[in-house]
C-alpha cells in the first residue's frame, strides 16, 4: 500500500485499547515495526487479546502515569512515529474518576512530551484528543479548529488541557529542533467492531442483543458525529507521514477528523440504524442523577482536506453495516484479526 511506513519503528501508547487495537494491526499490515506501551487490557473480551496471536507488536505494559517507565521506553524505542492514544476515554467514568482521568489524560501526555525531548532521531507525534475539546456552546455549528477550546466535565477538559500541554512543549521546546515534530487529532464519535468499552452505545446494544434484552439508551435526542474507527485512523496515519515528510508548519497543530454531513445523528438513530442488521429492541434510560453531557456537537474537516487531502469515506449506513457486521461475525466464530483486515482492505478500496 504505502512504502512510507515499511521498516519504520512506531510507537503506540494505549495499543491495548480499542482504537489502539485497530491502529497496530493495520500499522503492521503497512509494515511497520511496532512498539506498544500500555496497561493491560480492561475488559473482557477486549480486541487485542483476540487479536494478540496475530500481532508481531513488543508489546510493553505500563502506566503512562509513571514518568520513569514511560520515559525509559520512549527513549529505548527511539521511535520514528509515535501516537500517543493512552487515556481515560469515558466521559461517565471521568465523573467518577476525575483525579484518574486527569493524572492519566494530562500528566501522561505531559510525561510523553517530556521523555520526547530525549528523542535524537526524526519523529513525527500525533496525540489523539477528542471532539469534545471545544467550548461547546449547544450550537448547530461544526467546531473548526480555531474555535476556543473548553469542557464542562472532567474528561473534556482534560483532553482540552492535553491540546494546551501540546502547544506549550511545541512552542517551548520542539520548535528549536527541525527533527521533532507534533500535531493533534481531534476525532469525532467512534463506533467499530471490537470494542466492548462500558456506557458505551454499540457495545451496550451488542450486549442487550446477546442477552435478549432491551438495550438502555442515555440521551437519545443528543446529536454526535458518528464515524467508523478507520476513518480517524486513517487521518492519524496520514498526519503522521506528513508530519515526517514536510516541513509545513500548518501541520504542526490541532486537526479535526470527523464524518460526513450524513452521519449528524442523534442517538436514537444510531440505535435505530444499528438494530436495521439485528432484531432487538431498545428503551430510553432514566435520566435521573445521570451526569451531564453535551446534546450538541459536530465537526468540520475542512482543514484535514485542504492541507491533508484527506475526507470521510464511508456513509452513516456503511459505518453501521460494517460494525455491525463485525459483532455479528466474530459470534459466529470468525477470526477478529481477519475480520478487521477485511474491513481495512475494504476500506482501501473504497478511499
Amino acid at each position: 500500500m504505502n512504502p512510507f511506513w515499511a521498516g519504520k519503528r512506531v510507537l503506540v501508547t494505549g495499543h491495548t485499547g480499542f482504537k489502539g487495537s485497530w491502529l497496530t494491526l493495520w500499522l503492521e499490515q503497512l509494515g511497520a515495526t511496532v512498539y506498544g506501551f500500555a496497561l493491560s487490557p480492561d475488559t473482557s473480551p477486549s480486541l487485542f487479546d483476540q487479536m494478540a496471536p496475530n500481532l508481531r507488536i513488543d508489546h510493553l505494559v505500563g502506566d503512562i502515569r509513571d514518568q520513569t517507565v514511560v520515559n525509559e521506553r520512549i527513549t529505548a524505542v527511539q521511535p520514528d512515529v509515535m501516537f500517543h492514544l493512552a487515556a481515560q476515554p469515558l466521559v461517565r467514568q471521568s465523573y467518577a474518576e476525575p483525579l484518574l482521568t486527569w493524572q492519566t489524560n494530562v500528566m501522561g501526555t505531559v510525561y510523553a512530551l517530556e521523555a520526547l525531548r530525549h528523542v535524537d532521531n526524526r519523529c513525527a507525534i500525533v496525540i489523539a484528543t477528542t471532539d469534545k475539546v471545544y467550548e461547546n456552546r449547544e450550537w448547530p455549528y461544526a467546531y473548526r479548529e480555531t474555535d476556543p477550546l473548553g469542557g464542562n466535565d472532567p474528561y473534556s477538559s482534560s483532553k482540552s488541557a492535553a491540546e494546551l500541554a501540546a502547544a506549550a512543549w511545541r512552542s517551548s521546546f520542539f520548535s528549536k529542533t527541525a527533527s521533532l515534530r507534533i500535531a493533534t487529532a481531534r476525532a469525532g464519535n467512534v463506533i467499530g467492531g471490537g470494542d466492548w468499552a462500558a456506557d458505551r452505545l454499540v457495545p451496550d446494544l451488542v450486549r442487550a442483543l446477546t442477552e435478549g434484552v432491551p438495550a438502555l439508551v442515555r440521551n437519545p435526542t443528543s446529536v454526535r458525529p458518528w464515524q467508523h474507527v478507520l476513518e480517524p485512523l486513517s487521518g492519524y496515519l496520514r498526519l503522521a507521514q506528513a508530519l515526517y515528510e514536510n516541513d509545513n508548519p500548518m501541520l504542526q497543530g490541532p486537526f479535526n477528523f470527523g464524518p460526513r454531513s450524513d452521519a449528524l445523528r442523534t442517538v436514537a438513530e444510531l440505535a435505530d440504524e444499528c438494530l436495521r442488521h439485528s432484531s432487538g429492541e431498545w428503551q430510553t434510560a432514566s435520566e435521573e442523577g445521570e451526569p451531564h453531557e453535551a446534546s450538541q456537537l459536530a465537526l468540520t474537516t475542512e482543514k484535514a482536506q485542504l492541507i491533508l487531502d484527506w475526507q470521510p469515506t464511508w456513509s452513516f449506513a456503511e459505518s453501521v453495516r460494517h460494525t455491525m457486521s463485525w459483532y455479528q461475525a466474530r459470534e459466529a466464530g470468525v477470526d477478529a484479526a481477519k475480520l478487521c483486515l477485511d474491513q481495512i482492505s475494504e476500506y482501501n478500496q473504497a478511499s
